[in-house]
């Protein structure tokens, strides 16, 4: 159990950083493809403003002044049980700088859930948040 257990974390690190190297790429260079990386019924939490349906994400993505991500850390985990039937799918946990336009960078973070469909991989859930200080 432990062996097969081990393979699917490697699994699932392996497959976060070819997705997320995907992912950003699309993001900074091509929004206009960002809707095949999303399920149909996919869901964006962008900083605290929710989005439904590919569709909707594909327009809220065209929307927003154009981007560099630059990725710092990168994790992966792989979510078994009755929750996901069976589907192969992985935790994707996300942080590092964003630039949009003339702003000064912010640092971010950025979970996904991602599953399997064929030998595709799309994205189930999005939840972006920048972080900013606390005020006292």
């Amino acid at each position: 159990m432990e062996e097969e257990l081990r393979a699917k974390i490697d699994q699932a690190c392996r497959t976060a950083e070819e997705f997320t190297k995907l992912y950003y790429e699309s993001l900074d260079k091509r929004r206009y493809l960002m809707s095949r990386l999303y399920m149909d019924t996919a869901i964006l939490i962008w900083n605290g403003n929710g989005i439904e349906g590919k569709d909707q994400i594909q327009n809220f993505w065209t929307e927003l002044p154009s981007s560099d991500h630059s990725v710092i850390t990168l994790d992966a985990q792989p979510i078994t049980g009755p929750a996901v039937a069976n589907q192969l799918t992985f935790l994707v946990k996300v942080s590092g700088q964003v630039k949009y336009q003339d702003k000064a960078p912010k640092t971010f973070n950025q979970n996904f859930l991602i599953t399997a469909l064929g030998d595709k991989w799309k994205i189930v859930s999005d939840c972006f948040r920048t972080q900013e200080a606390l005020e006292n």
